[in-house]
């Protein structure tokens, strides 16, 4: 933004100071004179008994004269004197700000590890840099997560394309091998890119939040997501068992599908071998309403459970599984989650698995128990 040149704000306070320093000196004087006009008889100094000093006697001229030119004095040294103080005071109060300003200039340049740590007790200009701090701690870890996700994209992305290439390639130097087979994998390959690509797009829109927002059941949208996946689960050899009542919230319906379908199919890929279970609970309060979803599996270390959710983060089972996905569900359950102002949390289970937990704002419902 273009601005025309101005004074600096310590220039500013300077002569704030030594303007305020004079207009006290100057209506002092104007008691003073005051004082004079309407006491004329009124000694101001008064001889001593020692017989030094004298009487002040209003109406002399050679005394006037002496007061003015004593007055003009005053007043310069009150002025000389505001000058240089307030230029000092100024910038001891602006040295704070001066702080904040370099390391705004260093943040510009892209340097975000730098941190202001003003010290002293708190006022206006430590809360700004204890803000401006936060706000740095913030970008930084944001870009660092937007460089590890761009890296991971860009792996996810070039490994089916290198498949599809040596496919290619295959195909090219051996003309009589079967192509049924070489289709079927291109096929498959192919598929899981515009997977990959699809989750992407998803992700880059939630950031936006720029979809519509309904009042929703969250215990139907369980209830379409089991159905939808209950061949999966006895595939697999894994129990969906749900619970709760009527839980009114308020967003995308679409969205809330998604996010509800991602938690049981990875509780459901995740798990035991054989005789696996997935706990769904729906729960309504005056606030909030949260979904639960429960499942049974491996045990986790806490570190590797609080990293499910960062994009393409994989465990050694989600590899060898015929429906690995892509590496992003978990991260676009988090990002959903927080479209809708909710919170999401993941903790390992003490005989193995994970417990997932998205909290998310409460709708309205009436005493019939319709959701509005």
């Amino acid at each position: 933004m273009d601005r025309p040149p101005g004074l600096s704000v310590r220039l500013k306070l300077t002569l704030s100071y030594a303007g305020f320093l004079v207009l006290a000196g100057a209506v002092l004087l104007a008691l003073w004179v005051v004082l004079l006009r309407f006491f004329p008889d009124a000694a101001i100094v008064r001889t001593t008994r020692s017989g030094i000093g004298g009487a002040f006697v209003p109406g002399r001229s050679g005394t006037q004269q002496a007061f003015g030119r004593a007055a003009v004095a005053v007043l310069a040294f009150l002025l000389l004197f505001g000058l240089v103080g307030g230029w000092i005071l100024a910038g001891r109060m602006l040295a704070p700000l001066s702080r904040i300003t370099d390391a705004t200039r260093l943040a510009s340049t892209g340097s975000l590890s730098h941190r202001i740590l003003l010290p002293g007790r708190t006022d206006e200009f430590r809360e700004l840099a204890d803000a401006f701090d936060a706000m740095l701690a913030r970008l930084e870890a944001y870009v660092a997560e937007q460089r590890r996700f761009a890296a991971n994209a860009s792996h996810e992305l070039r490994t089916p394309l290198a498949i599809t290439q040596t496919l290619l390639d295959v195909a090219r130097d051996d003309p009589n091998r079967d192509t049924g087979e070489l289709v079927e994998r291109l096929r498959a390959v192919n598929a899981r890119a515009i997977d990959c690509t699809e989750a992407l797009l998803l992700l880059s829109r939630l950031d936006q939040r720029s979809f519509t927002r309904e009042r929703v059941d969250l215990s139907l949208i369980v209830e379409e997501a089991t159905e939808t996946l209950l061949p999966l689960a006895e595939k697999h050899d894994v129990t969906i068992e749900t619970s709760g009542d009527v839980t009114p919230t308020i967003g995308s319906p679409a969205l809330l599908l998604q996010l509800t379908t991602n938690l049981l199919h990875n509780a459901i890929v995740h798990n035991l071998s054989e005789h696996g279970t997935v706990q769904v609970n729906t729960v309504a309060g005056r606030e909030s309403v949260v979904l639960t979803v429960e499942n049974t599996g491996d045990r986790l270390s806490p570190q590797l459970v609080t990293s499910l959710t960062e994009p393409f983060q994989r465990g050694t089972e989600r590899i060898r599984s015929d429906h690995a996905g892509v590496g992003l569900g978990l991260a676009i359950v988090k990002s959903i989650t927080r479209a809708h102002d909710g919170t999401l949390t993941i903790v390992p289970r003490h005989d193995g698995g994970i417990c997932v937990t998205a909290r998310l704002p409460a709708g309205v419902r009436d005493p019939n128990g319709v959701v509005g």
